[in-house]
């Protein structure tokens, strides 16, 4: 299916694994030119080497996204780099898990305040891309926990606060064709990623909540990327302010 995104260009904050390596390389086999960002520079060249094997021009840096101007400025640099930014994705994530102030603080400001910064420097570009192209989008990854509360973990609370901005996004920049969505996903399986670490350390627990899911299994990053890179296309163009759920139906919430 041609999603309609050969010669855009794309930003993915933590795209050098996982989820966001899935998005940014389906955004590349889709013909966009993209950029990642991610702590780890050895992680970042390699990522962008993979992309540019792809066939599109690729770019990379290495960026504390808690720095709201460093991640600003790179969003800058990659935008003229790149020639523009029709696509965003805010990806990265610090999985904390604590009630503790630390763990809260460390969440907001990654999770939250990274996508605003991100939302806010890549904004004249996404204007700009929709203006000439009729669709831009910013894709913000949350997760199937903001609808679930077993206990007082900040993390859950926090990928909720992705939905409420994205709905306040969508809203408030539709006229100017700068579509807002957001992909939760559920258990998502990859070799060094959250459920491969609880797999090797808590067998037991790993199969229980293998079991829980009707799926029987967790997501590949690929199939939550593909979700978020159809929302990002112009084939799904008059598609806002949504939440998409990514979960294998774990979740028995009715999501109107």
């Amino acid at each position: 299916m041609d999603l309609g995104l050969k010669g855009k260009k794309a930003l993915v904050l933590g795209g050098t694994r996982g989820i966001g390596r899935a998005i940014a390389e389906t955004l590349a086999r889709e013909g966009a030119d993209v950029g990642v960002c991610a702590r780890n520079p050895a992680q970042v060249e390699e990522a962008v080497a993979a992309l540019k094997a792809l066939g599109v021009k690729a770019t990379g840096g290495s960026v504390d996204i808690m720095d709201g101007a460093a991640l600003k400025a790179w969003i800058a640099h990659a935008g003229a780099e790149l020639g523009g930014v029709d696509v965003l994705v805010s990806n990265a994530g610090a999985m904390a898990q604590g009630a503790d102030p630390a763990s809260w603080e460390q969440n907001f400001k990654l999770d939250v305040l990274g996508a605003v910064n991100a939302f806010d420097a890549a904004k004249p570009f996404l204007e700009a891309g929709a203006a000439k192209h009729g669709d831009a989008a910013f894709i913000l990854i949350s997760s199937v926990s903001a609808a679930v509360a077993e206990n007082a973990s900040s993390y859950g609370p926090v990928k909720a606060s992705l939905i409420h901005l994205a709905k306040g996004l969508a809203r408030e920049n539709a006229r100017k064709r700068i579509r807002v969505n957001v992909v939760s996903p559920g258990m998502v399986y990859f070799e060094g990623g959250v459920w491969n670490m609880i797999e090797t350390n808590m067998p037991d627990f790993f199969k229980s909540a293998m079991a829980r899911n009707p799926t029987g299994r967790a997501a590949t990053p690929q199939e939550v990327a593909n979700a978020a890179v159809f929302l990002a296309s112009p084939a799904s163009s008059y598609t806002t302010g949504v939440n998409l759920l990514v979960d294998g139906a774990v979740s028995n919430r009715v999501n109107f």
